[in-house]
């Protein structure tokens, strides 16, 4: 599949008179179980879906913003097990229907920008698009030690990194241009993931 066929060859999504409308988790997770086959993949979506609520509760966010970070990591990647070739417009026209605040969509639609062509711009965007790689390159990594998560180092992931074999498919430039945009370390984003996605809820 060529990257310019999932260009979304738009900047602006959703409605602004739908700001402060989300779904709930039970809407948010039946949906994904309509849509994502692939357990694998369900176990990604939650896990980035955890991570973004962790960290807008690290910073104290309203109960509301909790919940839109949460839903543009738990459905990021809704369209990509039954439709790779419309992801990620499927979800956002979903979500567009829905009458979902566009804050949420505009994070989904940049989660990828050298695929989707939507930059991201806000703390959201920058955290969704530093979490995907991230999570699933950790958990990667998790299911290779013995003990898992419990005394992973950042260390040992950064050795990871390096090999270029390891998780070959999780683009080691898109991790440093992620932290670059988000101003966080390299190493303070490996260990927030650390810290907190052994607790996600993959039920």
């Amino acid at each position: 599949m060529e990257i310019s066929s999932l260009l979304l060859n738009r900047s602006s999504f959703g409605n602004s008179k739908n700001i402060g409308k989300i779904l709930t988790t039970e809407e948010a997770k039946s949906l994904l179980d309509d849509w994502v086959i692939n357990v694998k993949l369900k176990v990604h979506m939650k896990q980035v879906g955890h991570l973004m609520k962790a960290y807008a509760l690290s910073k104290a966010y309203e109960d509301i913003e909790v919940q839109k970070w949460y839903l543009a990591g738990l459905l990021h990647d809704a369209d990509w097990d039954q439709w790779p070739d419309q992801h990620c417009k499927k979800i956002i026209e979903e979500l567009e229907v829905r009458e979902i605040d566009p804050a949420v969509i505009h994070a989904i639609a940049a989660h990828g920008h050298r695929y989707f062509g939507v930059e991201p711009v806000t703390e959201m965007d920058k955290m969704l698009y530093a979490f995907d790689e991230l999570s699933g390159f950790i958990h990667a990594y998790s299911l290779m030690r013995p003990e898992g998560y419990a005394g992973m180092e950042v260390k040992g992931v950064k050795k990871r990194l390096k090999d270029k074999t390891f998780a070959a498919q999780v683009s080691r430039e898109d991790i440093q241009d992620a932290s670059e945009r988000v101003g966080i370390a390299v190493e303070e984003l490996i260990q927030f993931v650390i810290e907190n996605q052994a607790a996600a809820d993959l039920s």
